[in-house]
């Protein structure tokens, strides 16, 4: 790098770009705030604040590759090869940037638009607030020739910043050991944090993300590790997400343009599913609530179809108005923009209220894709049959859901005959338990407490939702019974934005519970009723509402002695405690094989059960593996299963 580009940098880049607002003191006093929760979902929040910080130098165009590894210790590095956080002097904070940028909360680059035109990062709360919550961080900068290392515990400097020798290269790697006194969870999970980057190697194409795992070795002593790298960015974000569904049209529509200062990419493609899959991001930030950009995309989509519809004469025999949930039946899409000073809002802070950005996404839309029809004729005809077929399922459909809505507690007509419902009617302090056959159903009605336990027997496997048009799910009387037992009104599809989606205001209880038998008809069965909550209720999933009970799998027995035990090497342990010889191990197939205080004091029980909470890190990823699961393509399905098998339970 020559003498006169490096110092253009430092010029550009320095001390005096980082601004400093607001101390540190309160992130270990209320770290939830700051991160989301301490359970598993902020523990990972952790590495995404670290990486999109990397992202950032890959956005202002200094940083091509970043490496994460999860060490053996359970602590994360992180790795990229971009400018370097600045290390001299600061004038106001009277210490280096380095330290400044680390111990300072919202203290850095982001804040000076000279350093960076757009930053991601949905907090703002940067590397300062990892290193709060870490119990040790080391932060290694290669600037200028040298490389610069400060340790930190708890967010307090062990030492100065010291110089410990020189380097050619450029970067920063930061290593941080997260305070088990502070998570409630401390195992990072490799699935969800290759997800997290696989997703942001398609959002930010051209940069490089690896990821390898120092805890697990192959039969060949390698680590497990993943390298993504796109250079198609979100077309070939599209087709991974439909790589289990059949397309209808051979091209994927793809735009990528600038529109009043907005940066907007959009990739959509048109499958034969009955299911809208549409994923929007600001600043790599997926805003599951939607917003502005969604409002243009949607608006933009509607109008532009429907115009080239009707101008080509192909609805002249539909006597039905056609709607915009038609015109996204069957479709997928990522929509992508970056906004320099995004608004958000919504329950999660995750939707978009930037209004300048709706008018931007629409212009960009409307004009890509009236060229894209005129000059497709024979995807535009598939895509309007598609639309036509879709809405007269939907009339269809809607007939079904009134006939849903007229049965339902809210008419009046009372809660279904296998209901047993509890005494209670404070939701925050009820739950109901959906429970596989009529037997178990029975022990559970028996064992429960009826104050605030409501249980429902369900008969079977219920309806897979994957594959059946919407009247046929409103047909199901399995699933009129849940819409029925929970007290909702039946709406449309899985989107925030519409205005059908399930209202929650009259759910009667606070936890929806799925208990199943530990075998591989109980994971069928409870896979089938999560891909209908996904599907027609996913603000169900959204606000915390859905758990999946966990039974024991063993009774280890000897002499007086017993001990449940919910894995293979719970079962181990105990056995080695107690000594195998004369021990008796019972192995519950079946929630039916336990009596009714077996059943309460191992899985219904709050004192001593052990209950899933159902969580959604990434709709774009859940949205794939339901597809995969529970569509129609086997290969894929087969390979998941094969490479999951060992985990016993998938999270999703």
């Amino acid at each position: 790098m020559s003498t006169e580009h490096e110092k253009m940098i430092e010029e550009e880049y320095s001390a005096s770009s980082i601004q400093v607002l607001e101390g540190l003191e309160a992130v270990r006093k209320r770290p939830a705030m700051y991160i989301g929760d301490i359970g598993v979902k902020g523990l990972h929040h952790l590495v995404y604040e670290v990486v999109d910080n990397s992202i950032d130098e890959a956005l202002a165009g200094y940083c091509s590759n970043i490496e994460v590894y999860i060490n053996e210790d359970n602590s994360i590095t992180v790795e990229d090869d971009g400018r370097g956080i600045p290390t001299d002097f600061h004038e106001k904070e009277g210490k280096s940037a380095l330290e400044v940028v680390l111990t300072v909360l919202h203290a850095g680059g982001k804040f000076d638009k000279d350093s960076y035109k757009v930053s991601g990062g949905l907090h703002g709360v940067g590397v300062s607030c990892v290193n709060a919550l870490s119990n040790l961080l080391v932060a290694e900068v290669h600037r200028q020739g040298k490389v610069h290392v400060q340790k930190f515990s708890k967010g307090a400097p062990l030492g100065p910043m010291e110089i410990t020798g020189e380097t050619d290269s450029h970067g920063t790697i930061i290593t941080f050991k997260p305070d088990d006194s502070i998570f409630i969870a401390t195992e990072y999970n490799y699935e969800i944090l290759s997800s997290r980057l696989r997703e942001l190697a398609y959002l930010n194409k051209g940069v490089r993300l690896n990821i390898t795992d120092k805890r697990e070795k192959d039969e060949n002593g390698n680590y497990r590790r993943d390298e993504f790298y796109s250079t198609d960015g979100l077309k070939e974000f599209v087709k991974f997400l439909d790589e289990n569904r059949e397309s209808l049209i051979d091209n994927t529509i793809y735009i990528d343009t600038e529109r009043d200062g907005v940066p907007v990419e959009v990739a959509m493609q048109y499958n034969t599913s009955f299911s809208e899959n549409v994923h929007s991001y600001v600043n790599n930030i997926n805003t599951i609530e939607g917003g502005t950009h969604l409002t243009g995309f949607r608006r933009a989509l509607t109008r532009t179809l429907k115009k080239y519809a009707e101008d080509s004469g192909m609805l002249s025999k539909v006597k039905f108005e056609i709607n915009g949930d038609d015109f996204r039946e069957g479709l997928t899409a990522v929509i992508s923009v970056k906004v320099q000073e995004p608004q958000f809002e919504g329950q999660t802070k995750t939707k978009l209220g930037n209004s300048e950005v709706s008018g931007a996404v629409d212009q960009a839309i409307t004009t890509a894709l009236t060229h894209y029809l005129e000059e497709n004729p024979k995807d535009a005809r598939s895509v309007v049959n598609k639309v036509i077929l879709a809405a007269t399922a939907r009339h269809a459909a809607r007939k079904a859901r009134e006939m849903v809505q007229r049965k339902t507690v809210l008419s009046g007509s009372g809660l279904p005959g296998k209901l047993a419902d509890c005494s209670s009617r404070d939701r925050d302090k009820t739950e109901i338990f959906f429970v596989e056959g009529d037997s178990a159903g029975g022990t559970a009605k028996q064992g429960r407490d009826r104050t605030f336990q409501a249980i429902m027997p369900l008969r079977g496997k219920i309806l897979n939702v994957e594959k059946a048009m919407k009247h046929r799910v409103w047909e199901n009387e399995e699933i009129s019974n849940m819409f029925k037992a929970l007290g909702i009104v039946p709406g449309g599809d899985n989107n925030a934005d519409d205005e059908q989606e399930v209202s929650l205001e009259k759910l009667r209880y606070g936890k929806v519970i799925i208990m199943t038998d530990a075998d591989v008809d109980g994971s069928h069965i409870a896979t089938l009723m999560l891909t209908f909550f996904f599907r027609h209720m996913n603000s169900l999933i959204q606000n915390g509402h859905v758990y999946i009970a966990t039974p024991p799998l063993y009774l280890v027995k000897k002499g007086k002695n017993s001990r449940y035990c919910w894995t293979e090497e719970e079962r181990e342990a105990t056995l080695a405690e107690y000594g195998s010889k004369g021990a008796h191990v019972q192995r519950y197939k079946g929630l039916g094989e336990m009596n009714a205080h077996q059943l309460w004091e191992t899985t219904m029980s709050p004192e001593t059960r052990i209950l899933r909470q159902v969580t959604i890190e990434s709709a774009a990823e859940a949205d794939r593996i339901f597809s995969m699961l529970m569509g129609d393509d086997v290969p894929p399905r087969r390979e998941f299963i094969e490479r999951h098998a060992k985990y016993a339970n998938i999270d999703i």
